[in-house]
């Protein structure tokens, strides 16, 4: 039996567009209700949200029945957190604030298996391989693992073109709160000079072949990076979600 088909990376690879939404609680019932949406790929956030490994797994359980593509955004680029989340049963993994081609380059290393790779062999032990029932887990995983880097500073955007040539890279994932910070708008990512970077960004990472990622969390900028050509978009974050709606409920209701 081989690794499960990474469907979220077979769609980016023929273009299709991948509409998705941000897990920030870190809880598995929300993540269950959230797989019931109907959406293309969540992700579980363990950068900002309340995550760790274990609560990472408990989520990917919750949503191992659902249609949704669960992608894990590690808290940085560190190798052995790669190994714990692709363990617990992740294949596709986002990481943030990578500002280099070299940074890159190891992280792709951490996702793979030796001789191409770090990545440690104890699959048998490992629900990735639903305890050893994957057999051929080692010899078909690398096949089947997904890296999206997130490019979210000055010096990422300066480092783009060299951090899309490296092969095992399968998507960019532009940050525009983090962006437009260190252009020194202090999150208003909406800036013109900052759209304008992002645009560019997008451009740049579709003509290498590349998917370009991005979250929006209003209607305008979400539609205007769907307009640019975000290929996996997250249009909002639940726990943004569930307090926008509750506030407006409360406040319908007392101002009757």
């Amino acid at each position: 039996m081989s690794a499960p088909t990474n469907t979220f990376k077979q769609a980016l690879a023929r273009g299709d567009r991948q509409i998705g939404c941000w897990m920030s609680f870190g809880e598995a019932i929300t993540a269950e209700i959230m797989g019931s949406a109907g959406f293309d790929w969540l992700v579980i956030d363990g950068e900002h949200g309340p995550n760790d490994i274990r609560s990472i797994r408990d989520q990917l359980m919750a949503l191992s029945a659902s249609p949704s593509h669960p992608v894990v955004r590690i808290p940085v680029g560190e190798t052995w957190m790669i190994k714990q989340v692709l363990d617990a049963g992740a294949q596709t993994v986002l990481v943030p604030m990578v500002d280099s081609a070299e940074q890159a380059q190891e992280l792709v290393r951490a996702m793979k298996y030796p001789p191409f790779g770090t990545r440690g062999v104890g699959a048998a032990a490992a629900r990735a391989t639903g305890f050893g029932a994957v057999a051929d887990y080692v010899a078909t995983a690398d096949d089947q693992t997904c890296l999206l880097v997130q490019v979210e500073s000055r010096a990422g955007i300066a480092a783009l073109d060299d951090i899309l040539k490296i092969d095992g890279i399968d998507g960019v994932f532009i940050g525009p709160a983090d962006l437009s910070t260190d252009m020194g708008f202090k999150g208003n990512a909406a800036t013109p000079e900052v759209q304008e970077v992002i645009a560019d960004a997008v451009a740049r990472i579709k003509a290498a072949g590349k998917a370009p990622g991005l979250l929006g969390i209003t209607e305008e900028s979400t539609q205007g990076y769907y307009d640019m050509g975000a290929q996996f978009l997250a249009v909002g974050i639940d726990v943004v979600l569930l307090a926008r709606s509750a506030r407006a409920l409360a406040k319908r209701w007392k101002d009757a």
